[in-house]
């Protein structure tokens, strides 16, 4: 990847604030630097947090993003301040759950994306959610996502 390849990045390399939002979150995105390769991406986020949008209190979740790029990949940082600009917002489970996975696609234009939410306990009950952008290409290398079932204590 050539040095002007990295120009248009303005996250990397110096002090970022963490976005207000997701939607005034910069995903910023660097040409692939094996397109044409099939291979997997995968960021894990084990403490991403958002907000109950009735009750404000603090939703917990271990997020596992895959992607199969195709002619963009996604730069680390910007997507770590994207996750962390829903601290503060206020949304169901399902709901951040897609609109990252949808968002992730919108922007990279991957061959293929899975986005697994494995959201710890509210009100004494896990919710997983998972997305995909359709049926995995032929040949692409899938391990398991590593997450254990929800099982509390015994």
């Amino acid at each position: 990847m050539s040095k002007t390849s990295y120009e248009t990045l303005t996250q990397l390399g110096g002090a970022s604030a963490l976005p207000a939002s997701p939607d005034e979150a910069v995903l910023e995105t660097l040409p692939n630097p094996h397109a044409g390769t099939l291979y997997l991406v995968r960021f894990t986020c084990p403490e991403f947090t958002s907000m109950c949008p009735v009750t404000g209190q603090p939703d917990f979740a271990n997020l596992v993003i895959d992607y199969a790029p195709d002619g963009a990949i996604v730069e680390s940082k910007s997507l770590k301040l994207y996750l962390g600009s829903f601290r503060n917002h206020g949304a169901f489970h399902e709901d951040c759950t897609l609109a990252i996975g949808k968002r992730l696609i919108d922007e990279l234009a991957p061959r293929w994306l899975r986005i697994g939410g494995y959201w710890y306990p509210r009100g004494g009950m896990p919710i997983d959610v998972f997305f995909q952008s359709g049926p995995p290409p032929e040949g692409l290398w899938l391990p398991d996502q590593g997450v254990a079932p929800y099982r509390g204590r015994s």
